[in-house]
């Protein structure tokens, strides 16, 4: 039985001229999805060329969605594929495993007696960190996770991520589990854009008021505008000016950048490193250090 080709948007690379001649590249993909029923995920490709020591976004691919016969997961994989070679890494703004306790085949006895490494972790967080809060909010092993748990409070302020099996967060998490079963020839990784934006724009000396709107609807355009003309203008990696205003006007192409840029940054190994005291099975994602010198690159 002959393969369905699938109908997806073909773009011819695009290097600024003093790369084109043989050198060798690496590549990364930044995915940000939506719902399998919407048209918002986006796929970004960035090349990394070591000899030059640039960084460029290749390709953008905006607005990806099913058709009659295609799914939009096809198509995201097709885009992957077309672009396989050299890959290092396929960045997602979103998480595809589940909570441990979900998964656990254990006899459960209760999150209140159980001694699994992540729930004792857990614990020790709630009991060193939440419950001095008001109103006191126990912990959910079944909806989140440590890293969670982590974000809202060891770093410089607090970052709230979604709950991994929140109601926001359940559906992506499905569509990245199905989408990653099939990405068995590359290393995967979890971005959290608001994070990375966060420590890079903070290593470009921007002011904060300018790190944390970015996905408001009044607003987050200029944001994202003033943040993509930073980078430009510190010569950090090159964008073409079209790709640039689709980013600025579209936040999940955007965001699928900022996975990209964020693979690139843990190829140069500038992201942060699970600390020693964290789960070892738990999920962890990759977000830039806090020392990170992004003019030294």
């Amino acid at each position: 039985m002959s393969k369905r080709k699938l109908p997806v948007l073909e773009r011819a690379p695009r290097k600024p001229v003093e790369l084109i001649q043989g050198s060798k590249v690496v590549r990364f993909v930044g995915v940000s999805l939506g719902g399998g029923k919407s048209d918002k995920a986006c796929v970004a490709i960035l090349e990394y060329y070591p000899e030059n020591k640039k960084i460029f976004l290749s390709r953008l691919f905006e607005k990806i969605k099913s058709d009659e016969k295609i799914s939009g997961d096809s198509k995201i994989h097709a885009l992957i594929d077309q672009n396989n070679v050299d890959i290092a890494y396929v960045a997602f703004d979103t998480p595809w495993n589940l909570p441990a306790c979900v998964t656990c085949q254990k006899v459960c006895p209760g999150a209140e007696v159980c001694k699994d490494p992540h729930i004792d972790w857990m614990w020790k967080h709630h009991n060193e960190k939440v419950s001095k809060k008001r109103p006191k909010k126990l912990f959910t092993p079944y909806t989140q996770r440590t890293i969670e748990m982590y974000l809202q409070t060891e770093l410089e302020q607090p970052f709230h991520m979604h709950h991994a099996m929140g109601a926001n967060s359940a559906p992506l998490l499905a569509r990245a589990s199905f989408l990653k079963k099939r990405l068995t020839a590359v290393d995967c990784i979890e971005v959290f854009p608001k994070l990375t934006l966060w420590r890079l724009g903070k290593s470009l000396n921007m002011m904060e008021s300018q790190l944390t709107d970015h996905r408001a609807a009044f607003g987050g355009d200029e944001s994202r505008a003033q943040f993509l003309q930073t980078l430009n203008d510190n010569d950090i990696a090159f964008i073409y000016t079209q790709d640039m205003k689709h980013m600025v006007e579209n936040n999940h192409a955007f965001e699928a950048f900022l996975c990209g840029f964020t693979a690139f940054l843990k190829y140069k190994g500038l992201t942060e490193k699970k600390p020693k005291n964290f789960p070892k099975n738990e999920d962890w994602i990759e977000f830039p250090t806090q020392d990170l010198k992004l003019k030294d690159l």
